[in-house]
């Protein structure tokens, strides 16, 4: 029953990284200190969307260790339609963490815009869909 409840929590803090995340992507041309925000929104969405996964997936029985572990078995339960582009998320996030520059950032937002979000938009309302049943 704590499994169940842990992932409908875990999407509250999700939902509202995502609305954060939504918000920054409504700016057409954002400034430096913007897009850094940008992508920082982004960072908090992509990990409390593999945490929500993962403690979905722990609530039907299945163990998961690591994001990308979340990612693999999310595509195999089909909580998530492609799992290639997750694990294209879980790539651009680590570059995020990892590496910045202002050239970086420009293609990280445009990965953002173009690829990132429309699946991050998916599992939210996927996942909206299931606290409601």
């Amino acid at each position: 029953m704590e499994k169940d409840i842990r992932w409908k929590q875990r999407f509250e803090n999700f939902q509202r990284a995502y609305k954060l995340l939504e918000q920054a992507l409504n700016i057409k041309v954002p400034s430096q200190v913007e897009r850094a925000g940008m992508i920082q929104f982004f960072e908090m969405t992509f990990e409390l969307s593999w945490k929500m996964m993962k403690d979905y997936l722990e609530s039907e029985g299945f163990v998961v260790n690591s994001p990308k572990e979340a990612i693999k078995q999310a595509f195999r339960a089909d909580v998530i339609k492609d799992g290639q582009g997750w694990i294209d998320i879980l790539a651009g996030r680590n570059l995020t963490v990892h590496t910045y520059g202002e050239k970086t950032a420009v293609s990280v937002e445009s990965s953002i815009r173009e690829t990132y979000y429309p699946l991050l938009k998916d599992l939210y309302l996927l996942f909206e869909e299931k606290i409601q049943r």
